[in-house]
């Protein structure tokens, strides 16, 4: 039955896969908070910092929720960064699903610069965003960067796009980095469609290490149980080899 509550739940819903139960607020809250943590340790002492944490948010807009996304913690975490004095943060989304949310957050502000690597937007949620063509607006113009993959395109597409990455991200003189850690772009995993595999994420890591930024790394998506530990744990490894930790 359709009640002026769920009315008005569709204007801030634009997903029906992301149902609100009684501990919704709560989990969504404190995962918040644990991305302000790890900001706070990674402005502190210089080290990188992983905050783990469900559910995961890059699909989380301004005023809008979905995609299993509540609250968008990359999103906090970066403008908690430029609260403290970090003048320039450049968020890298390597989830296969294009950040949504955080590109809408900062679509206008010429201080975060926002990159996505993602699947296809025609056939791969969330669908009607994640075009190369979107850039950013206003005082944002120019620090939106889409890098759409064909299904498939394996590690060779994906450290190409990497490399697209850090390009603009050098350019942007950014002097914090967050990362937006989605593995779901894994082979085994159920939605998976660009066929990446563990040895991959080590390698993805590396390219990370590479720009030589203070980085803060906040879960993304992973559905496949048997290997999300796995990829995550390779990414955090190769980073940590190629900065020396």
């Amino acid at each position: 039955m359709i009640t002026a509550t769920s009315l008005k739940l569709g204007q801030y819903a634009y997903a029906t896969d992301t149902p609100i139960g009684d501990g919704s607020w709560q989990a969504a809250y404190w995962g918040a908070q644990t991305a302000i943590s790890a900001a706070n340790a990674v402005m502190k002492d210089g080290e990188a910092s992983f905050c783990l944490g469900r559910p995961p948010g890059h699909h989380a807009h301004r005023a809008r929720y979905g995609g299993y996304c509540l609250l968008n913690n990359a999103a906090i975490a970066a403008q908690h960064m430029r609260a403290l004095g970090a003048e320039r943060v450049a968020i890298l989304d390597i989830d296969q699903d294009h950040g949504d949310g955080t590109q809408d957050i900062f679509y206008q502000r010429g201080d975060v610069l926002t990159v996505s690597i993602h699947a296809e937007p025609d056939h791969h949620f969330p669908f009607f965003t994640g075009y190369a063509s979107e850039t950013g607006a206003g005082d944002g113009a120019g620090t939106n960067l889409n890098i759409p993959l064909a299904a498939n395109a394996g590690f060779a597409g994906f450290s190409a796009a990497l490399d697209q990455a850090h390009q603009k991200i050098t350019g942007f003189d950014a002097d914090m980095l967050v990362v937006s850690l989605g593995v779901n772009a894994h082979e085994v995993e159920p939605l998976g469609t660009l066929g990446l595999t563990t040895p991959d994420y080590s390698a993805i890591g590396q390219q990370i290490g590479s720009l030589g930024l203070r980085t803060l790394f906040v879960m993304e998506g992973g559905y496949a149980h048997d290997v999300i530990g796995q990829n995550v744990a390779a990414v955090l490894a190769g980073y940590l080899g190629t900065i020396g930790g």
